[in-house]
């Protein structure tokens, strides 16, 4: 069995604690132009007295979409109901979940972009007109059900902004991009994780955690949580640097925030095809790992550093990636 990568990107909901994630727009940190927006774009719908209008947030995983959606919830009065687009399989799951809903209630929908196209067809009239047309019935016993649901806002989460479709992405109201946070703002989100869990820390730990975070703040807390471990077994429950870099360097996480699985893919890239470049499918076979898991998970940071590039006829490893390799870089044509 493969052990869960500790840097993971992908879902941690079941390992995080509720108390990190903050509860109102004042409290959350980064994203401050979609924070100034929502602050607005609230208040004028509370002001209106009306739902305010749907919202798509989209970009890489692990930078707050959830916590954004919980907060919009928050900041309206009302309650937050969470689902997944691959959860409703039929127009009888989206009937039950849209019916529990109350005025004003958030309706959280992540990985939106992998509901099913008759779902998404159903899903239209609830958004633009708060009612449900069903049909029920087979043959000649077929017939059509209106039901009238209260206002309410949806807010739908995708890392594969472009698989969302066309239609469906018109009927949200406001779109959202979060971005890779940067290491001031993941310096502040692991000073306050460090004093909800009650675990000082010292300022070179936490410039050394937040380097080694990914711009990623589900990564950030991920990893305090486990050099807070080992504070608490070898230390007095402090996290140094010392420490905090033990405990990075067992997890196997370098100064530059890559992993054992980083290495793997860099080093089948330039030793295995010669730097490409190669196609994703090929790569994703070389690694034995799935092609969404490294196009959505390992790649995205690892263009964002400049370790690899896409081009038309498939990656291509940069100088960096020979850098940390330890192999000479001779420039190629596509440089």
């Amino acid at each position: 069995m493969k052990n869960e990568r500790i840097i993971t990107e992908m879902s941690l909901k079941e390992d995080e604690d509720q108390t990190l994630r903050p509860q109102q727009l004042k409290n959350y940190i980064g994203q401050d132009d979609i924070k100034e927006m929502l602050d607005v774009y609230i208040k004028a719908a509370l002001k209106r007295d009306e739902s305010l209008d749907h919202i798509l947030l989209y970009g890489p995983p692990g930078l707050g979409k959830t916590t954004l959606a919980q907060i919009v919830a928050n900041e309206l009065g009302g309650q937050l109901k969470v689902t997944s687009g691959a959860a409703i399989e039929r127009s009888g799951d989206l009937a039950a979940i849209l019916s529990s809903l109350n005025p004003g209630d958030v309706l959280f929908v992540d990985e939106i972009h992998r509901l099913p196209r008759y779902i998404e067809e159903v899903l239209y009239a609830a958004m633009e007109d708060y009612v449900l047309d069903i049909v029920i019935g087979k043959d000649e016993q077929t017939r059509s059900i209106r039901i009238d649901l209260p206002p309410f806002t949806l807010v739908g989460a995708t890392t594969r902004f472009g698989d969302v479709s066309a239609p469906l992405r018109d009927r949200f109201g406001v779109v959202f991009r979060l971005s890779y946070y940067t290491t001031e703002e993941l310096s502040d989100i692991i000073r306050r994780t460090s004093k909800v869990y009650q675990n000082p820390i010292e300022e070179d730990a936490v410039l050394s955690l937040a380097r080694r975070s990914r711009g990623t703040p589900r990564i950030a807390n991920r990893l305090f949580r486990r050099v807070r471990d080992f504070a608490e077994i070898i230390g007095d429950g402090i996290v140094t640097k010392d420490i905090c870099d033990l405990a990075l360097k067992k997890l196997g996480i370098d100064d530059n925030g890559l992993d054992e699985t980083d290495y793997r893919y860099l080093t089948t890239l330039v030793k295995k095809f010669d730097g490409g470049p190669v196609g994703l499918e090929t790569i994703a076979t070389s690694i034995g790992e799935e092609v969404t898991t490294v196009e959505d998970v390992y790649e995205p940071y690892l263009i964002k550093e400049g370790y690899i590039k896409r081009t038309a006829r498939g990656r291509v490893a940069n100088e960096l990636s020979y850098k940390v390799l330890g192999i000479k870089y001779y420039k190629g044509l596509l440089d």
